[in-house]
C-alpha cells in the first residue's frame, strides 16, 4: 500500500511539473484601436477593418479588434503616446505623423521620388527596413510593436486653383502638405501646414489655403476637392508609395502567443496585398468623372519634375546631416535602391506616356 501511495504521489508530482512545463492556452486578446483616417475612406481607412474582420475569423476568435473612428478614443497624432503608454493596447496610422519626435519617421511612411510599392515591401521585408523601423521606435523608448499593415501605390500630387506652369508660380502659396514633400514645396518658396483631411475642404473654401495634396483620387473625391479646385496634378513624386503601421503595446504584445503573434503579423501582411489592389482597382473611373465635371488632369512638366528633384536632393542630404538615425535609414534605402536598379531598369517595360 506505501508503495502504491509512493507510486501516486510520484506521478502526481511528475504530471504537476509538465503541467507547469507546457505554456498555457493563449487567453483571448482585445486589441482596441484608434484610427488616424475615417473608416470611410477607401484605402486609407478600410484597411483596418478589413483587418479586424480577418483577425477575428483566422484565430477562431481568439483575437478580436474594435476600431475606433479618429478622435473617438484619441486623436490621429496622439496615437503613438497613448498606445507606448498602455492608454490604448493598439493604434493604426502612419509613420510620417511622427517626424516631429523622430526625422527618420517620415522615411518608413512615404518618400519623396522613392521605391514604388513592391520595391519599398522588398526593402521592408527582406533587406533591412523592418529591423530599422522597430530600432527607431526602441531607440526612442517607445514601448511599440511595429508591424507594416496595409501600403497604397501613387497619390495625386495636388490640386490647385490655377495652373502650375514654372517653379516661380508656386512662390508664396499656401498649400495642405504631408511629409517630406512638405520640406520639399518650402525649399521652393510654399508655406505649408498638415491639415487632417477632414478640415482640408473648408480651408479650401474658406481661402485658408491656396492648395492641397492628400491622397489618392478615389480618397480625394470622397472630401469633395473636385468642387472647389479644378487642376489636379500628376505624378505623386512626394509619395509614390504609403505605408501605413499597425503599433501594438510591447506588454499587450509579450502576453500574447507565438501563434497569435503570427496571425497578426501575417493578416497585416496580407492587408498589404489587399490595400494595393483595392487601391489600384479603384482610380481610373474616379479620373474619369472628375474630368467630365471640369477638372483639368496635368503631368507635371520636365522643369517642375527636375525642380523637385533638385529641392528633395537637397532636403535629404540636411536631414541626414542633422539626424544620424535619418542618414542610417536614408543609406540602407538608397543602398538597396542602387541593388534594385539593375533588376529594374532590366525586368520591366519603359513607361510610355
Amino acid at each position: 500500500m506505501k508503495k502504491f501511495t509512493k507510486t501516486v504521489i510520484s506521478a502526481t508530482i511528475l504530471a504537476a511539473a509538465a503541467a507547469s512545463a507546457t505554456p498555457a492556452l493563449a487567453k483571448n486578446v482585445l486589441l482596441k484601436t484608434p484610427i488616424a483616417f475615417g473608416s470611410h475612406l477607401p484605402a486609407l481607412g478600410t484597411p483596418i477593418v478589413w483587418v479586424a474582420d480577418q483577425l477575428k475569423l483566422v484565430s477562431d476568435g481568439s483575437l478580436k479588434m474594435k476600431v475606433y473612428e479618429p478622435g473617438k478614443l484619441v486623436s490621429p497624432k496622439e496615437i503613438l503616446g497613448a498606445v507606448s503608454s498602455g492608454k490604448v493596447n493598439s493604434g493604426y496610422a502612419t509613420a510620417g505623423y511622427w517626424q516631429g519626435k523622430m526625422p527618420a519617421a517620415a522615411l518608413f511612411s512615404a518618400v519623396p521620388f522613392g521605391p514604388e510599392a513592391g520595391e519599398y515591401m522588398a526593402w521592408m521585408y527582406y533587406g533591412n527596413g523592418l529591423k530599422l523601423y522597430q530600432e527607431m521606435y526602441d531607440s526612442n523608448g517607445y514601448n511599440v510593436k511595429v508591424i507594416p499593415c496595409a501600403i497604397i501605390s501613387p497619390e495625386t500630387s495636388g490640386w490647385f486653383k490655377k495652373p502650375i506652369e514654372k517653379p516661380e508660380d508656386l512662390k508664396g502659396l499656401n498649400m495642405r502638405f504631408f511629409g517630406l514633400g512638405a520640406s520639399v514645396m518650402e525649399k521652393l518658396g510654399v508655406s505649408t501646414t498638415q491639415l487632417p483631411g477632414g478640415e482640408i475642404f473648408g480651408a479650401l473654401e474658406k481661402g485658408a489655403i491656396d492648395a492641397s495634396e492628400f491622397s489618392q483620387p478615389a480618397i480625394d473625391q470622397r472630401l469633395g476637392f473636385q468642387k472647389i479646385v479644378k487642376y489636379n496634378y500628376f505624378p505623386g513624386w512626394h509619395q509614390q508609395a504609403t505605408i501605413f503601421e499597425l503599433l501594438v503595446n510591447k506588454d499587450t504584445w509579450g502576453k500574447m502567443s507565438k501563434g497569435q503573434q503570427a496571425i497578426v503579423e501575417n493578416t497585416c501582411k496580407a492587408s498589404m496585398t489587399n490595400a494595393i489592389a483595392e487601391g489600384e482597382a479603384m482610380q481610373f473611373p474616379v479620373m474619369q468623372k472628375a474630368k467630365e465635371s471640369g477638372v483639368e488632369i496635368r503631368y507635371w512638366n520636365d522643369e517642375m519634375l527636375n525642380t523637385f528633384r533638385s529641392a528633395w536632393d537637397e532636403v535629404a542630404a540636411e536631414k541626414s546631416a542633422a539626424d544620424p538615425f535619418f542618414k542610417k535609414v536614408w543609406d540602407d534605402m538608397s543602398e538597396f535602391r542602387k541593388g534594385y536598379d539593375l533588376w529594374e531598369s532590366n525586368a520591366f517595360l519603359p513607361r510610355t506616356r
